[in-house]
């Protein structure tokens, strides 16, 4: 069935649809339980992938379209922030129209972005599309992670539904480069957006029969005021940062955006207070089991993805392998990340949330600070085995950040809660792409133009200094000697800039590993059982 019948039959199902109050599918068969859960994994790998995909693709998209600096790092992160922005409103319209009904729209506009992006003839057409993906996306993570919430019950049950989650979206991350390698050995940079077509197009086919309606009981409208708050808070403040970490200082527009942002995140947080539905349940975060989860959420992907921003570069442009064999390379980071997801279901019932979260941050810490001693050449083995630790110890985190944050909050407000669980998530990854990679490009701008000859032109010595795949550009011009040195001299550039955000990522994740174990163990609740009747 072609891409567009199967929207219009979504939009038919929407109109026509079964959206019940409060009907849940709890009481479901076991089998079609877990049929709803595989389709439910299939946006879940699809938005967790994009975000990594496009950082094997980067080197390519910078060939062909030739973004500024500024523009690479929007064509990366404008995804990011868009479903930071919207995670939480998007979280609250499924709890009123169908999580479902949500899930199908969303999922049609992925579509529709998706195909915009791969066909895109500019880098700002690109940073547009990917702009509406992050609109799509936004419905996609708090819809599929509230259906499971209503559709587990049991909490043992729910816990190993949200460890396959939490797998296929480390999973997702894992396996971008991997995809996105195979594609570009055979197809242009479109297809690394195009891929989500398909996928998209068997998720409307198949999730109006496998995945039950529920939708919450109350009726009220989402609050206007309250949805322009949230933006106006979210927003400029990752503007802010996004600004103050490029240009190594806060300039007075970025301390003009913190301010506004922090001042309408306050009046938001009080309008809250007064409203009998809120976008958001200021009272969930009055349990330091959940502000604990949700904090541990931002800062693991905070430090993920900015390593896998780095990952890939440094295997393609410093270790000269092809967009496929840096896929291959990475594939371990797959395996590691899937089994700890699942694997952290069985050890939080025998060890308990702050131990085994505890010690998954101090894994990633440690492969994290391993991964920042990369040298400027025959560092493959090091990258691999560094990425991995990485993998093995984040993956935990998230699973166990979002158990935490699904079993805190009650079934109603579950899309809700899911929201701001996933927003810490995005806003961590957006804000981790944002200041990791502008610490790295300032640092390797100041190191490279340094060591500039003088006798390069300066529109060379430019294009030197916005990125390393530029700058092996520029060697191709000229002689053997100095393009042997200046290759040098930007790989060298780009390591220590690699090692100088990586090194930020660690501290944070070490401060994770303290942190996060103390809120999750106040109050902590005895973990589920695997037996129902105990």
């Amino acid at each position: 069935m072609p891409y567009a019948t199967l929207v219009a039959y979504c939009i038919r199902n929407l109109v026509e649809g079964d959206s019940v109050p409060g009907t849940t599918p709890a009481s479901g068969s076991t089998r079609s339980r877990w049929a709803g859960l595989a389709v439910l994994t299939l946006p879940v790998i699809l938005t967790s992938m994009d975000v990594t995909i496009l950082h094997i693709a980067i080197p390519t998209i910078t060939r062909e379209l030739t973004p500024s600096p500024s523009q690479t790092l929007w064509i990366l992160d404008v995804y990011g922030f868009l479903l930071a922005g919207l995670l939480i409103v998007m979280g609250n319209a499924g709890d009123r129209i169908g999580r479902r009904r949500l899930l199908l729209i969303g999922a049609a506009v992925f579509g529709a972005a998706s195909a915009l992006a791969a066909f895109a003839p500019t880098p700002e057409a690109l940073i547009a599309a990917r702009a509406l993906m992050g609109v799509g996306g936004a419905t996609l993570m708090p819809s599929t992670l509230s259906l499971i919430r209503t559709m587990f019950a049991d909490p043992a049950e729910r816990t190993r539904a949200i460890g396959i989650w939490t797998a296929c979206l480390a999973g997702g991350i894992a396996l971008g480069p991997i995809i996105g390698g195979l594609l570009l050995e055979a197809f242009w940079w479109g297809s690394v957006f195009l891929v989500n077509v398909p996928v998209i197009a068997v998720l409307l086919g198949l999730a109006p029969r496998l995945v039950p309606e529920y939708r919450g009981p109350a009726s009220s409208r989402l609050d206007a005021l309250s949805v322009l708050l949230s933006f106006a808070a979210i927003l400029p403040i990752v503007w802010a940062v996004k600004t103050a970490a490029e240009e190594l200082a806060l300039t007075p527009p970025a301390l003009a955006a913190l301010t506004a942002g922090v001042l309408a995140g306050v009046v938001f947080l009080l309008r809250q207070r007064r409203l009998p539905t809120p976008l958001v349940d200021v009272g969930l975060f009055a349990d330091p089991r959940f502000s604990g989860a949700v904090l541990g959420a931002g800062l693991a992907m905070f430090s993920l993805v900015g390593v896998m921003l780095y990952s890939a570069q440094y295997l393609q442009l410093v270790e000269g392998l092809s967009p496929l064999a840096a896929a291959v390379a990475t594939s371990p980071v797959m395996v590691f990340v899937g089994g700890m997801a699942v694997l952290a279901s069985v050890l939080v019932r025998r060890l308990g949330h702050p131990l085994v979260f505890g010690a998954g941050a101090a894994v990633a810490a440690a492969g994290m600070l391993a991964f920042s001693r990369l040298p400027a050449g025959d560092g493959l083995v090091l990258a691999i085995v560094s990425s991995a630790f990485i993998g093995a110890g984040i993956s935990p985190m998230m699973t166990l950040s979002t158990d935490v944050v699904v079993a805190s909050a009650p079934p109603a407000r579950s899309g809700a809660a899911s929201a701001l669980s996933e927003t810490a998530g995005e806003l961590g990854a957006a804000l981790g792409i944002a200041v990791l990679g502008s610490i790295g490009t300032a640092l390797y701008r100041s190191r490279v133009l340094g060591g500039v000859p003088g006798d390069i032109p300066a529109e060379a010595a430019d294009a030197v200094g916005s990125s390393l795949g530029a700058a092996l550009g520029v060697t191709g011009h000229l002689p053997a000697e100095a393009a042997a040195h200046l290759a040098a001299l930007a790989r060298q550039s780009f390591t220590d800039g690699l090692a100088a955000a990586t090194l930020t990522g660690a501290l944070i994740l070490a401060a994770a590993a303290v942190l996060c174990p103390l809120l999750l163990r106040h109050g902590e609740r005895p973990p589920p059982s695997a037996d129902p009747a105990e």
